[in-house]
């Protein structure tokens, strides 16, 4: 693409991070013939700042009946949804006859908590497989993608929503427009949409790049989200600073009028305008540090192999698609990487086709060195490996900068 999917100005490239496969995608072993591919780079808008991918992928492709990923696989999350479904409760959905509809439900694990309270609430999920895991907890789920029809549907049916709510949803959509046009028809007069995801002020300043991959397709800012919001009707009031998934943003917009923005939207968006986050030269910065972050890791993997350790990595995320296949690691320098998803464990990771094992393969034995791709859990994974550190074993970290603990 050459303009932005926003508002239609146009898009500067500043980081290509090459061909890469559907990072959820883990084909058996043996099949891996077909493999889809396409170019992940990644642009600036000059017009309304929005950091965005310059190709888009299916979304068929990417969520489907067999999706992987379940949001409650760590307690950590498990706690922030649980948290966030309270906040919920005792916030804009604290009415008598409250509606709360979420995108991309997942298993269920936020509106879980909210069915619990005996709330009113609607998942929205297109893939049927996280979906049923989520009605197994007691959760009304819609299976499909949201868009405008989707949401004038729910509107007649079930009646304007107070809230809706989604995490590491809206940056997997291309097509905001539509996602807006849904949102009007849906929330109330007084209603108010909560969301959160990557922030692209975190990704930058901890040279995170594994964030970038086919299902995240915008790349959010204060100072962008505001400009969508505009567009649209409606106006950014509020912003919190989330640790999870890495560092992410909550943002909270109501429609135009409606409601005084607080005071740490305007506190970010001056730190952003202080980091120069807009600033071609910026992102060009952090385009020239995941180049180095390359030649360091795959310099330290290849060092490794020389001497004879055994290096393995942990947790087959998503993620660590990019890293793997940007940085060319495959089986001939990680033996394997463990998981404990089960719908993972047996197959390849997506492009590079090291083998995916269960967890207890880490200790059995433990090896040298262990890639931590799921390096946003590392507080919880190293609590609960210690162990492999008693045991001699190190940690290989690549963000911000590549490390061994």
């Amino acid at each position: 693409m050459t303009h932005c999917r926003v508002c239609s100005g146009p898009l500067t490239e500043f980081l290509d991070l090459g061909a890469q496969p559907n990072s959820d995608a883990f084909p058996r072993p043996g099949e891996t013939d077909g493999e889809y591919f396409f170019r992940l780079a990644v642009g600036l808008c000059a017009d309304c700042t929005m950091v965005q991918l310059m190709e888009e992928v299916p979304r068929e492709r990417m969520f489907h009946e067999d999706y992987p990923y379940h949001s409650s696989g760590s307690s950590v999350m498990r706690e922030h949804f649980e948290d966030t479904a309270r906040q919920l409760l005792a916030g804009p959905a604290a009415g008598p006859d409250a509606f709360v509809v979420e995108l991309g439900c997942n298993d269920g694990v936020m509106l879980a908590t909210v069915a619990a309270a005996g709330v009113r609430h609607l998942g929205v999920d297109p893939s049927a497989g996280v979906a049923d895991r989520a009605r197994e907890k007691g959760v009304r789920v819609r299976t499909a993608f949201f868009e405008e029809a989707t949401a004038r549907e729910i509107a007649a049916a079930e009646g304007r929503a107070d809230v809706v709510y989604a995490a590491n949803t809206l940056c997997h959509i291309p097509y905001l427009e539509s996602v807006f046009r849904g949102l009007d028809a849906l929330l109330k007069p007084d209603g108010v949409f909560v969301f959160e995801d990557p922030y692209l002020g975190e990704i930058v300043e901890r040279t995170s790049f594994d964030q970038i991959y086919d299902e995240h397709f915008y790349f959010f800012t204060a100072r962008s989200v505001r400009n969508l919001a505009r567009r649209h009707g409606f106006e950014l009031v509020d912003v919190v600073r989330l640790p999870v998934h890495g560092g992410e943003v909550r943002y909270t917009l109501a429609r135009q009028g409606s409601r005084l923005p607080t005071a740490a939207v305007s506190a970010l968006l001056a730190e952003e305008e202080s980091a120069a986050l807009a600033d071609p030269a910026t992102l060009d910065r952090f385009a020239a540090a995941v180049r180095r972050t390359r030649e360091e890791l795959t310099g330290l993997l290849g060092r490794l192999r020389a001497e004879g350790r055994r290096v393995v990595a942990y947790g087959a995320t998503a993620k660590s698609a990019t890293v793997a296949n940007y940085c060319g690691i495959g089986p001939e320098s990680i033996e394997f990487v463990c998981d404990t998803t089960p719908a993972k464990q047996g197959r390849l990771t997506p492009g590079s086709h090291i083998p995916v094992l269960p967890a207890e393969a880490f200790a059995a034995p433990y090896p040298d060195y262990a890639l931590l791709f799921a390096w946003n859990h590392a507080e919880e994974i190293m609590a609960k490996e210690q162990a492999f550190r008693a045991s001699g074993g190190r940690w290989i970290l690549y963000t911000p900068q590549v490390r061994v603990l």
